[in-house]
């Protein structure tokens, strides 16, 4: 299979688990990633410049009618729903918050699932409520695989344990195995 796109959400906890896994990323990292992280209002611009002096991969925010490329790590912009469209380029959309949460991490993964089907990866990690759940369970019924977070091992494990209680996912992995096994999945064929 080869997959196209990794979309991660996560909300409390997720700057210190994104700090662990998209260093692990690099340059020639051949899929690109789409976040949402729950920051309420709040501007991304000062975790994405620290990102950026630990990454490999350029970080930055998702702009409307972008194209989404390899090499990149895209974030939602405080806000706005993130969606990606079927020629693979964003959208943005300041519709009502879903979940209490503007950007939605179901929004972005039901929109990425429905554009990339069976090539794409979805990944829940720590949170402090059930947003995703719905987004990985349209990932899983087309095909894409899902990734959940150990909750056990989570800052806040609300999110993992909801997604894991609607979704069997295929993996189930703590935040240092996330990177190796992405490696592993991108270069499957």
């Amino acid at each position: 299979m080869m997959y196209r796109a990794i979309v991660i959400g996560t909300s409390y906890g997720g700057l210190e688990a994104l700090n662990m896994i998209l260093p692990e990323l690099k340059k020639d990292f051949p899929v690109p990633v789409v976040i949402v992280l729950h920051i309420g209002e709040h501007s991304n611009d000062i975790f994405i410049r620290h990102l950026n002096a630990i990454c490999e991969l350029e970080v930055k925010e998702a702009e409307a009618n972008e194209p989404i490329l390899p090499g990149f790590v895209y974030f939602a912009p405080p806000g706005y729903h993130l969606q990606i469209e079927d020629d693979y380029s964003f959208s943005l959309s300041a519709e009502k918050k879903l979940n209490f949460s503007r950007p939605s991490i179901d929004i972005l993964f039901e929109t990425a699932a429905w554009a990339y089907k069976n090539q794409l990866i979805g990944i829940v990690l720590t949170g402090a409520n059930s947003d995703g759940t719905n987004g990985l369970k349209t990932i899983k019924h087309f095909g894409g695989k899902t990734i959940i977070q150990n909750p056990c091992k989570a800052t806040s494990p609300v999110m993992p344990r909801f997604a894991l209680k609607a979704v069997q996912p295929d993996l189930k992995l703590n935040l240092e195995e996330i990177a190796d096994s992405l490696y592993q999945l991108v270069r499957t064929k």
